[in-house]
């Protein structure tokens, strides 16, 4: 498998291996509708298990795991249990967004307990006062300082961007930015001196670490996973998609049709976490709508021509494999109120490219895909080889990191080691991080 840029400077850095004085638990659950907060934490577990650690997969007697736990998933290697049995004197457990998975009940209408809540609250139990450190992977490039947070709140409400302005001054002139402000710092629980909230991304935003002084950013959370195309197929051209947001469908006749033009036709599969309401029959394009075994998606996405992906972990394994792809994160509205969602990872995307020296003809085509627009002439100069699209991509990582924060896997590893070490406590392990020091 290639490896970003960020990845081949951590395989330079002699880390010594993890023993068995931390035991880790992993708290899969899918935050905001998309599989890839699942597939965050088994990365993590892949990154911990390769190290050595002991991987637990725990699940208080009588409670049916959450949502979309039971996969299909490339799951690191560990153990299943429905008792806690500690064999180490510390924990270290990995969740997504820990405040929203697993925390405990707060005070009403929004205090309801997070899915790994009971789990949470027994390990802590089990290991004893400040022993267990929460590791809370927060939503990729999601670094916003308040003022930008709540103009794009507003902007991906569908207020038209001149009066956004004036929608944020009665806001605030009402309380609602800092009733907000208050809500985000809540639901993360940044107030908890026992979790670590991680912020993966590109490059540091300096605003943010500012006002929240509690969040981690680091560089991505790389898959690690490894890729082997397949050995033939039908088809001597592909291009793999996946198709996660909703909106995909409204481009996908585009994709679809430019791609017929190609010579020979490209072929075109699709993943999608749902049937499409209007798909129609071309020969040359694959719709699955249905769960795909690990080891053959990563084959089919390894061996594919150019891929299209969304969110965060898919563009990073894209990032991870080298050469082209494109990027769609999904749309919101119709006509002149369309309007792109969650276009933060696009734009720290389009900043990488840059710094990298990306063709310029190529940025401005993600840029312009991305948006949803131009989406027919884009794909037939991508496939067509047309400018930019025609030479080597350079490679892509993240940029103003120090180790071991340039890499998410890293840090996991230095936290894990730092809280197994004698005597170690989890909150000044925590506090250490906070700080910029190495844990």
């Amino acid at each position: 498998m290639r490896r970003s840029a960020s990845s081949r400077s951590t395989a330079r850095r002699r880390r010594p291996g993890l023993d068995r004085s931390v035991e880790v638990y992993l708290f899969p659950a899918i935050v905001g509708g998309g599989l890839g907060d699942i597939e965050e934490v088994l990365a993590a577990g892949r990154r911990l298990a390769r190290a050595g650690a002991r991987v637990r997969l725990f699940r208080a007697p009588g409670r049916p795991w959450p949502p979309g736990v039971d996969g299909p998933w490339s799951w690191p290697p560990l153990e299943r249990s429905r008792r806690l049995r500690p064999t180490a004197r510390t924990a270290l457990t990995v969740t997504p967004a820990w405040g929203i998975s697993a925390a405990p009940a707060g005070p009403p209408p929004l205090g309801r307990p997070g899915p790994w809540d009971a789990e949470a609250r027994a390990i802590e139990a089990a290991y004893g006062p400040d022993r267990v450190l929460h590791v809370s992977l927060e939503e990729f490039a999601r670094t916003l300082p308040s003022r930008a947070e709540n103009r794009e709140r507003f902007r991906e409400g569908g207020v038209r961007a001149r009066a956004i302005d004036v929608r944020l001054d009665r806001a605030r002139r009402a309380g609602e930015v800092d009733a907000f402000d208050r809500a985000f710092r809540r639901f993360r629980a940044f107030d908890r001196p026992d979790v670590l909230h991680l912020f993966a991304t590109f490059a540091p935003d300096r605003a943010f670490a500012r006002e929240f002084p509690a969040a981690v950013q680091t560089g991505p959370l790389w898959s690690g996973a490894p890729a082997r195309p397949i050995a033939s197929r039908r088809w001597p051209r592909e291009w793999v998609w996946y198709a996660s947001p909703a909106s995909a469908e409204t481009i996908a006749e585009d994709v679809a049709g430019a791609l017929e033009e190609a010579d020979p036709t490209m072929h075109l599969f699709v993943r999608t976490p749902r049937p499409w309401s209007r798909p129609r029959a071309r020969p040359h394009v694959e719709l699955v709508a249905a769960p795909i075994p690990p080891a053959a998606w990563r084959a089919r996405f390894a061996a594919a021509e150019l891929r299209i992906v969304t969110g965060s972990r898919s563009l990073l394994e894209a990032i991870e494999l080298g050469g082209p792809f494109l990027y769609f994160n999904g749309v919101l509205g119709d006509g002149r109120a369309r309007r792109r969602h969650r276009p933060e990872k696009l734009r720290a995307l389009l900043r990488v490219a840059r710094r990298a020296r990306l063709a310029p003809d190529v940025v401005r085509d993600l840029a312009a895909f991305g948006r949803g627009q131009r989406v027919a002439d884009v794909v037939r100069r991508a496939a067509r080889g047309r400018g930019g699209w025609g030479r080597p991509w350079p490679r892509l990582g993240p940029f103003g990191f120090r180790p071991p924060f340039d890499d998410a896997g890293a840090l996991l590893e230095a936290v894990a080691r730092a809280l197994g070490a004698p005597g170690a406590s989890a909150t000044a392990v925590v506090a250490r991080v906070r700080g910029g020091s190495n844990p």
